[in-house]
């Protein structure tokens, strides 16, 4: 059992010393018994004593509501220096013939950073010596462009991937199904702004190939489940007139009432009617992405609503012109518009 465990800023040591907060010396605590009265030194062992089998459960500890703070990433930050230092020793940790993981695990420390303008995920890997898959599923980043400046995150000083219980995103839903039965995996529980979240961590793990497509590619999603494609991007005879005219997405043909998810995360922009589309939704994702979803039964979402790629939206409909139930969807960027069968992932 190792003789230090790190969680943010609590320090735990299991030697006859304990260390004075804010000036990183150990100071030596001499107790003698004889001087302390019978009742409150039992009370006092039993207090030990559970002190002591909590500690040999460091996955359970939970990481400061305080994390110790990054200003600047250069060595003349104090914060910064530390990190580093923290980092080269799990990385001993986690690498040699006497490689061990889950003292790697035991040894992390969390520590929070506000992002700068200008500083982009790949730019604090590189500065920080850490997987960029580390800070992505720590902080909960589904993708690149979910870093902004201003943005206020934490660092971990041991790579790995961080799991958490709740799995929202695509990309979180990939890496719980493809690591479920990893046994190196460490339970931890870390508080941040009055919030506790649960994670399992998995101490060197990096994204694999899939997960790295996944946050790098930033695709979109079919939002339906089962669905039936009668109709493709392009010029086609209007089913009503007859006339060709540009189809500018594809009608994917389930029956009335399927569920309709979000094809990826991102802010409900607008909720209507109009005679043509019937009931629609649209949303606005990153990169100046929008998708669009017409025909719709029924709406199961909110204006200026947060939704995810696995959050239910509407239902399948025949609103307005339309011969059958059927999903009309959409991709846009900037306003210009693209076929959804090469942005979309099944």
């Amino acid at each position: 059992m190792p003789d230090r465990i790190n969680f943010g800023r609590v320090t735990f040591r299991r030697k006859n010393s304990v260390q004075k907060a804010g000036t990183g010396k150990d100071e030596e605590v001499k107790l003698s018994t004889e001087q302390l009265p019978p009742a409150f030194l039992a009370f006092f062992l039993i207090f030990i004593s559970f002190f002591l089998i909590t500690q040999d459960c460091p996955a359970q500890q939970s990481a400061g509501m305080d994390f110790p703070i990054i200003n600047r990433l250069n060595h003349n930050d104090t914060g910064f220096k530390q990190f580093i230092s923290d980092v080269h020793e799990n990385r001993k940790l986690l690498i040699g013939l006497r490689a061990n993981p889950q003292a790697a695990a035991e040894n992390l420390t969390i520590y929070q950073y506000t992002v700068l303008p200008g500083e982009e995920i790949h730019f604090l890997s590189a500065r920080c010596n850490i997987p960029y898959s580390a800070i992505a599923t720590l902080n909960r980043l589904s993708a690149p462009a979910s870093l902004a400046a201003g943005m206020t995150i934490l660092l971990p000083s041991c790579p790995g991937i961080f799991i958490p219980s709740s799995l929202d995103s695509d990309l979180e839903m990939i890496i719980g199904a493809e690591r479920q039965n990893n046994t190196s995996a460490v339970d931890l529980r870390i508080n941040r702004q009055g919030r506790a979240q649960n994670y399992r961590f998995i101490p060197g793990a990096d994204f694999t190939q899939t997960e790295r497509g996944y946050f790098l590619l930033q695709g979109f999603r079919f939002p339906l489940r089962n669905y039936r494609l009668t109709s493709s991007y392009g010029l086609r005879p209007d089913p009503f007139t007859g006339k060709q005219q540009m189809h500018r997405g594809i009608d994917l043909a389930a029956a009335e009432g399927t569920e309709v998810y979000a094809a990826a995360d991102g802010i409900v922009e607008e909720i209507g009617y109009n005679h043509v589309y019937g009931n629609y939704i649209i949303i606005k994702h990153r990169n100046n992405w929008t998708s669009f979803y017409a025909h719709l039964q029924k709406v199961e979402t909110a204006l200026r609503s947060e939704v995810k790629s696995t959050t239910l939206i509407g239902r399948v409909g025949s609103t307005g012109q339309s011969t059958g139930p059927h999903l009309h969807f959409e991709l846009r960027q900037d306003g210009r518009h693209f076929d959804p069968s090469e942005k979309l992932r099944g």
